[in-house]
């Protein structure tokens, strides 16, 4: 089949219990503008039962939205998902297909892409594209996030990408924005289930998930010792905030893997991230760059943290810190 045969762009809209996560409202977001570049549609595909959230999927820029509702769909099973989008897409042909790199979605999109015999790149912190040669260009963080790697698929379609959550921003939704929903039917017999669904585990959490905190105050490997990681949460404490950390933080066992913000942690994007003796080495810059205000305190003025910065103070963190803790709880 000829590159030509394949239009438009593609959005995974993920759900649980019912309702659209945000990636998909951001993934819609970069995807309009990628849409918009390329002068073709984007559409959103959502699978479930009893979904709501098409009108908000339009809102956030998609033109059309498939909709599957069956109730063997409710419970995200991945044979059942990976097989329904592949004969999607095999149906309607899109030239490139983008998805969230949850743990949902890490899980069923690279068989969708087995299927289909196509390539996937995982995990991107950048969607680009080169408007000649209708490519997608995907920029993921590689060997240990030591360098970041520009990828295209110039032969296979549709060319596959997934993104982290808090990657992109929302846009702001249009709400008289007009889109097509294309209800879709499930036929289950036409696709090969191996596993079984047994019960469904609600995650607990006893403190603030990390990734939906508005204010974050994150330490580094600058605090030196664990003793001195009391700050950061003194620190977030006086401001109501969730504690992050570096993964250097976390391997020194100065807080926990839940805390940790990179490449190989949590990617966030609160509306004030405090970093405190963070130095900005792109595995953890990846993971908070898009907050909307940063704050960096560091002793060394050419960290790359102050690269990324909106405010930056240079100066001995084990004064600054425990003076603005002090000036913030009075």
């Amino acid at each position: 089949m000829r590159q030509d045969d394949f239009k438009g762009i593609w959005v995974f809209a993920e759900q649980r219990n019912g309702r659209v996560k945000d990636v998909a409202c951001e993934l819609l977001a970069r995807g309009r503008e990628l849409a918009d570049a390329l002068g073709t549609d984007l559409s959103a595909v959502c699978f479930g039962h009893r979904v709501a959230g098409a009108d908000r999927l339009i809102a956030h820029g998609a033109d059309r939205v498939y909709m599957v509702d069956s109730q063997e769909l409710a419970d995200n099973r991945e044979d059942l998902y990976a097989g329904q989008l592949a004969e999607l897409i095999r149906q309607h042909r899109p030239e490139i297909v983008l998805a969230g790199a949850t743990p949902f979605g890490r899980a069923f999109i690279p068989r969708v892409a087995a299927a289909l015999g196509t390539g996937l790149t995982a995990d991107c912190t950048a969607l680009d594209i080169d408007a000649e040669k209708r490519l997608l260009v995907q920029t993921k963080p590689g060997y240990g996030g030591n360098v970041m790697a520009v990828i295209v698929c110039p032969e296979a379609r549709p060319q596959m990408a997934t993104v982290r959550p808090r990657v992109f921003r929302k846009s702001v939704p249009e709400a008289a924005r007009k889109g097509e929903v294309i209800g879709v039917d499930f036929d289950r017999r036409r696709i090969t289930s191996r596993t079984k669904l047994l019960t469904f585990v609600e995650e607990i959490a006893e403190t603030v998930r990390i990734e939906e905190a508005d204010i974050i105050v994150a330490g580094g490997r600058g605090l030196v010792k664990e003793e001195s990681f009391q700050m950061v949460k003194d620190l977030a404490s006086a401001l109501g905030a969730a504690v992050g950390a570096t993964r250097a933080a976390v391997d020194e066992g100065w807080a926990p893997y839940s805390c940790q913000i990179g490449q190989t942690g949590k990617t966030v994007c609160p509306k004030l991230y405090i970093a405190i003796g963070v130095s900005g080495a792109v595995q953890h810059l990846v993971g908070m760059q898009t907050s909307d205000v940063i704050v960096a305190i560091n002793d060394d003025p050419h960290a790359p943290i102050f690269e990324v910065a909106d405010y930056g103070i240079v100066g001995d963190l084990f004064k600054v810190v425990p003076l603005l803790t002090e000036k913030l709880k009075k």
